[in-house]
């Protein structure tokens, strides 16, 4: 039974609440947040104590798990402290996308986790699902073969003044670049044209080339400007042996083989499946924590901060490059 902290006590910090109570191996023991309202519903909600200072919870309670959720600039810019207090307190960490806004911190961040031997990990939830698992086995299966190209599409209406100019792509893309670099790996190369939609202040639409480490191409669009439609999300994989189609996280899944005009698919179910988009969160941290209960080692853990920082340094890239007209960046020359 792992025993769980949760820092940063917004809507999505009681989600990881929600999560962990109802998760059979895990023991919420403890809320943290800076507001004390925030703080003090929390505990009301979950029936634990309640702190205003995290490094107090964390020597009081000693948790061996604790999720950092909190927000800040481009809604990340408060996760570093937090992280690196739990790590230095042994725990291991969950923590938000995106890993943050500051590629520095970011990197100490995995640094930290590794140096102490913690298992480290982001909560990129639109991949663990029935439909993103069925996508794996195809690749798994060969049903794919050599890979060629992919596609990712999102877009989620955010129409609230919002604190950077670039905060939709730091906010929102980690998901897509890290559904796109798990399917088809590393980023080698990108390209970015933006667009400010009428009255924005942000880059609102973004367009990314991408070129990846294998030799595989790959396009991701997203964008704040439009308001919630179906599909919202998108992810088009196809190789030498087929191509699969991904799409809305849990909604469906199918695979496109090349020998034959026959399709397979994969349907979120009526009864038992996936109801709606807090059963992604529930999947990710109910994975993480059996991970940690089963043992895991740092480098095993499914969604890992290195991988959450490999994102993040792609979408870094591809601000890089829209600042310079769309020319074309290569990721391993972004540290910053």
């Amino acid at each position: 039974m792992q025993r769980i902290c949760v820092i940063g006590m917004g809507p999505i910090g009681n989600t990881h609440a929600r999560a962990y109570r109802d998760c059979p191996q895990a023991e919420l023991v403890g809320v943290c947040d800076l507001i004390p309202e925030r703080a003090e519903a929390a505990s009301a909600t979950f029936g634990v104590p309640y702190y205003l200072d995290a490094q107090k919870m964390l020597r009081e309670l000693t948790p061996d798990i604790v999720s950092v959720t909190t927000g800040g600039k481009e809604y990340s810019s408060d996760h570093y402290l937090p992280t690196i207090q739990a790590l230095e307190a042994g725990c291991h960490v969950l923590g938000e996308k995106p890993i943050s806004d500051n590629l520095r911190h970011a990197a100490e961040m995995v640094d930290t986790a590794k140096r102490l031997n913690r298992c480290y990990g982001i909560d990129m939830n639109h991949r663990f699902t029935p439909a993103a698992r069925q996508a794996e086995k195809w690749m798994a299966d060969d049903r794919i073969g050599e890979l060629l190209f992919c596609n990712m599409s999102l877009w989620i209406g955010k129409f609230m003044p919002l604190d950077s100019v670039y905060y939709h792509l730091k906010a929102l893309n980690p998901h897509s670049v890290n559904i796109m670099q798990h399917f088809c790996g590393p980023v080698e190369e990108v390209s970015c044209f933006a667009y400010k939609a009428k009255g924005r202040d942000i880059w609102s639409t973004a367009s990314i080339n991408m070129r990846f480490s294998c030799g595989a191409v790959g396009h991701l669009t997203s964008s704040y400007d439009i308001r919630r439609g179906h599909p919202m999300e998108r992810c088009e994989v196809a190789g030498t042996n087929g191509r699969f189609v991904f799409e809305d996280m849990w909604r469906q899944s199918t695979l496109y083989p090349a020998e034959t005009y026959l399709k397979e698919v994969y349907t979120n179910p009526v009864f038992d499946g996936f109801r709606d988009f807090e059963d992604t969160f529930r999947c990710r941290i109910h994975t993480f924590v059996k991970q940690i209960e089963d043992g895991a080692k740092p480098d095993e853990i499914d969604g890992s901060g290195v991988e959450g920082l490999e994102a993040q340094r792609v979408i870094h890239a591809a601000i890089a490059s829209l600042e310079n007209g769309g020319t074309v960046i290569r990721v391993a020359d972004i540290t910053e």
